[in-house]
Formats: structure tokens, sequence, C-alpha cells
């Protein structure tokens, strides 16, 4: 894998990775024809830009709602310790707690930030009996119930 710095994007690297985080399951051949290239050339491009880590995979998206996952939460979780033992625990842990959507380990106040789906508040109150208030080193969890989403994208601004 190429090193984040050796990257070079000119700007059709960057049209392709528009057109892609737009429609990845878009062809080839159209994907070519979009950014004029021929088809070799283009899939030249793209497979060096997978290769490279600039293309990190690709990934379908299913809507929350229409699955039963109506209720998202945004979970801020504290440890007793921050030893690098602690961190590690909860890190691993946290990563087969069901509805986690993401965490990420934070400065300020709070250790990670997590985002969770769940079905309703019932849900959520099995998912942190059962899971959160287990989770390796946890001292303080606050969570707060998001009304509504105003914007979420899926998209990186090039």
């Amino acid at each position: 894998m190429i090193a984040e710095s050796d990257v070079t994007l000119d700007p059709t690297d960057r049209e392709i990775l528009r057109l892609l985080q737009r429609d990845g399951r878009m062809s080839n051949v159209v994907l070519a024809e979009r950014v004029n290239l021929s088809p070799p050339a283009c899939l030249r491009r793209v497979q060096r830009l997978e290769a490279s880590g600039v293309i990190a995979g690709y990934a379908m998206l299913v809507d929350p709602r229409r699955v039963g996952k109506r209720s998202s939460l945004f979970v801020e979780i504290s440890l007793q310790s921050q030893s690098e033992e602690a961190l590690s625990a909860f890190e691993k842990a946290v990563t087969t707690c069901p509805g986690v959507m993401e965490c990420y380990f934070m400065a300020g106040e709070v250790d990670y930030l997590l985002r969770v789906l769940v079905a309703d508040p019932e849900d959520y109150e099995q998912l942190y009996r059962r899971h959160l208030s287990r989770l390796p080193g946890v001292a303080r969890i606050k969570s707060s119930f998001a009304l509504r989403s105003v914007s979420r994208r899926t998209e990186v601004e090039l």
C-alpha cells in the first residue's frame, strides 16, 4: 500500500472518485465515458486508487428506518482508566456490540463517542443492560436520542 503522503490526485482522479461515491455500481465503460478516458485507462486509474487505499472499499447503504431501526442515539462513554490495556480492552469489546454503527476515540471530556441504531427506547434499554453497561472499564455512560436526521453524507469532499 502507498503511504498517504504519496498519493497525488489529479482532476480526473477526483472526478472518478466523485462519480463512484455517488454510484459505486457504475460500470467501468460508463465511468470512462464520463471522465473522457478509454475503458482500459479508466480501469487502471481505479485500480491505482484502490491499491493506494484512496478507495477503501465499496458499500451498499440501507435505510435504517425501513428495517425497523427507527432511533439513532449518540452515546458518550468515559472509562475508569485510560491505560493502554483499558483502551484496548474496551475497543476490542465494543466492535462486537450490536447496534453500534460507529465508535470514535475522543479528546475532551469523554473517552469514546458511539453512534447507535435501535428500534425504540425499549430496544436501547436492552442494549444498555446487556452490552453497553458490561463493556470493560466503563465508568460513565451518557446517551442522547436524535430527534431526526438533518444532514447525512456518505461522500467525502474532494
